[in-house]
């Protein structure tokens, strides 16, 4: 197969797989964020997520407020993607390196979640600041609790809120010392 075609497949699986990690990334972290079940983003999350999770569900129950079955199911997704890469480039690695690479890239597509949603908010406070949609309120949900100790560092100068760029410039920091710890470079 030519390099380009191969490297067009890896991008569509990984794009692909990757937008489904996103939404499953939010089933997991709405429990900490307070989201509102009633919000129809919500629901669609929770809808699309449902199939994988709750056959999971039976077998492994949640530990608090973590969901431990939507854990395992984006640990499994990321895991058979990476292994679906490495054969796709025909290269090999061990058990152990996959699952490390597999834990460090969920970590990191987080992180990464956390700073596109910074940025929307960002963009949509320019565009529509005090307006409600359920897309926003999500949004909100999962960037207060990450801005609030920034705001608490730098308040707002003359209406201006310089505590988004402070929080991207640190989650990107982390990014960075995070993507250290990636065994397999793929």
């Amino acid at each position: 197969m030519p390099d380009n075609v191969t490297q067009a497949l890896v991008f569509v699986v990984n794009a692909v797989a990757q937008l489904y990690l996103f939404v499953l990334l939010l089933r997991i972290l709405l429990p900490w964020l307070g989201a509102d079940y009633r919000n129809p983003i919500t629901q669609a999350i929770l809808k699309v997520t449902s199939p994988v999770v709750v056959p999971l569900r039976r077998i492994i129950p949640s530990v608090g407020r973590v969901d431990t079955a939507t854990v395992v199911v984006a640990f499994i997704i990321q895991y058979l993607l990476i292994l679906l890469i490495l054969l796709i480039f025909g290269r090999t690695a061990g058990i152990g390196e996959i699952a490390l690479t597999a834990v460090v890239d969920l970590v990191l597509l987080t992180l990464r979640l956390f700073v596109f949603a910074i940025i929307i908010r960002v963009i949509l406070s320019w565009i529509s600041p005090g307006g409600y949609n359920p897309a926003l309120a999500i949004i909100h949900a999962l960037t207060d609790r990450v801005l609030r100790p920034f705001r608490r560092i730098i308040p707002p100068l003359g209406g201006l809120d310089l505590s988004p760029l402070l929080a991207i410039i640190l989650i990107t920091a982390v990014t960075i010392i995070v993507a250290g710890f990636k065994p397999l470079p793929y």
